[in-house]
Parts: C-alpha cells; structure tokens; sequence
C-alpha cells in the first residue's frame, strides 16, 4: 500500500479509531485526516459532502459509531438506528461522489441472527430474526454491509466491510450505565476492590458465552483486511457476502470473564449473578477461518489483553469518557 496515501479515520477518539489511528502511525503511514465532533458532525449530510470535496481522500476507515451496551441498547433505540444510519449513508456515499476507491466499514457481531448455528459465519447473515436489546443498532449494521455491496456492484468501488466481535482496550467507554461488559466490569472490580466490599453483582446469570478481542488486535486485523490487493480479497469473498468476521475464535463464559477479571484487578470478594436481569444472547462466538485464510489471526490472550485494559484505565481514570 501507498504509505502517503491520504486516509481518513471517521471516528478517532473512540476505542477503535485511535487504535486504527496508533496502527497507520506504526507502519508508516504519513497523511492521516482526523475531525472532531466539533469540526465535523457526520450526522450532516451536507457537512460530510464538503469535507470530502475539500480533502484529496484516498482510503477511509469507517471506525464512527454509537455503541453501547445492553442497557444502552435498551434505553436509546431510535438514537442506535437513526444516528449510525445516518452517519454511515453520509460518509459513504460521500466517498463514492467523490471518487474515493477504498473504504473499510466496521460492523458488529451482533448483525447475526440470535439463534445462529455457532461459530457463526458469516454466511448467517440475514438468515433469522435478531437478538431483540439490539435490533436497532445491529439492523443499522446490516444497512452498512450492503451500502457497501451495492456501491462496489453497480460503481465498481472497493468497499469492505469487517464484522469484530466484543471490543475493548483503551479509550473505551467506561460509563456506569452505558458501557459493554469489560469495562463496565473492570470499573465495577477496581471500585469494589478499593471500597473492600465483600461482594460484586453480575447482570445475568454468568451463562452466556462470548468472544472478546482487545481493540489494537482489531486495528491490525482492520489494515491487513484494506492491504490486501482486490483479487486476494475478492477470491475469499462474494458480491453479495463481502463482509469477514475478526475475532479469536476462542470465547468464554460471562462467569469466566468475571473471574478473569477479578484477578487482574485483585479483587478477593464473592461475585453474585442476578438472574433477573437479561442474559441477551446465549451465546455468540464468530467463524474466523476467512480471515485466517486471508493471513491474519489474533495475537493478544484475553488476560493479557484485560491487564493491558486495566493498565490504561488505572493510569487514565481522570480523563477518560465517563
């Protein structure tokens, strides 16, 4: 790849962006363009279409998203569907009326079906109905997929998309109410810990399987995915299925992931599992043998990976996103 190419990151404060941002620096990569909120608001459409004729873009990665997790989902619905739609058509075809060639769009694992056979892959797609907490956010997904399939069918644009399981790193979200499992946890631990109380509470029963990747493992797996030549890419994909999952291939209990997490922050007191709060989907573990065909697997172990998260927020408590 051009290492002068001109490359905007949609999305560069949050966990994914800056870690797509930190990967690009590392191999060289020397014209990254950034916008903050303040700068640039992607829900505009006509905003969006001006910085695209202003900037010579040749690649973007689409890294721009609300996420959240099951509460958040539960609680924002039209905010999860309106605002990724809205961003995710604005930016796209942006890109195409303004002859940018290359885009990488970042989905979710939750576009599958709840019940999908597992591992899942990626062939699920729109194959049962969804998990119901996030319906919104993962039908905005699915749009993103096939904007991108259609303008690579009827433009002949190279628009593709990656589906990463359950994230978290540093930058993430780590709002009492509004953040996925890792963080919300990892605050939850180091706060009990200090405190010295005697118990931890879990939503959900501690039953349901997930996959958890740390976020510079996604970067990576995000640039190889856009350096790989077309031909390469095409070969392992089809017109109407272009997207490829990024994940471990290896998952684990929620009961596991708290125990894990209890020893990276030391904490010694009892975990309780309040079944009456949602489980969501039993289990969701993601078929990486594509992008495994395609040169690249994950390096980061999911304790070492924690440690390196609890690392960063230790040493960032005061000024990360609350």
């Amino acid at each position: 790849m051009n290492r002068d190419a001109r490359v905007f990151v949609a999305g560069h404060r949050g966990m994914v962006g800056s870690a797509i941002v930190r990967r690009l620096q590392a191999l060289g990569y020397k014209n990254i363009l950034t916008r903050g909120r303040e700068d640039l608001d992607l829900i505009d459409q006509a905003a969006v279409n001006g910085f695209f004729a202003e900037n010579q873009i040749d690649q973007v990665y689409m890294a721009s998203a609300k996420v959240g997790g099951i509460h958040a989902n539960n609680t924002y619905p039209a905010e999860f569907i309106y605002q990724n739609l809205m961003v995710q058509a604005n930016i796209i075809h942006a890109a195409h009326c303004n002859d940018v060639q290359k885009l990488l769009f970042l989905g979710s694992s939750c576009i599958y079906p709840k019940f999908a056979a597992q591992p899942m892959k990626e062939e699920a797609l729109v194959t049962g109905v969804l998990e119901p907490t996030n319906e919104p956010y993962a039908v905005a997904k699915i749009a993103g997929i096939k904007l991108c399939e259609s303008y690579n069918r009827q433009y002949g644009r190279d628009y593709r998309s990656v589906m990463p399981t359950n994230l978290y790193g540093p930058n993430d979200n780590f709002h009492p109410e509004n953040s996925h499992v890792v963080p919300a946890l990892l605050k939850r631990f180091h706060e009990a810990t200090l405190r010295g109380d005697d118990e931890v509470v879990i939503w959900g029963s501690g039953k349901p399987q997930r996959e958890f990747l740390h976020v510079d493992d996604m970067a990576a797996a995000s640039v190889h995915v856009m350096e790989l030549d077309e031909a390469t890419y095409q070969a392992h994909t089809q017109p109407m299925l272009s997207h490829i999952n990024v994940g471990t291939g290896v998952d684990c209990s929620i009961r596991e992931l708290a125990e894990t997490i209890a020893r990276v922050t030391e904490y010694q007191g009892r975990l309780i599992f309040d079944s009456s709060k949602p489980d969501g989907t039993p289990r969701k573990l993601m078929d990486v043998s594509r992008l495994k065909a395609l040169g690249w697997q994950a390096s980061i172990s999911l304790e070492d990976g924690l440690r390196d998260a609890y690392r960063w927020f230790v040493d960032n408590q005061h000024q990360i996103r609350q």
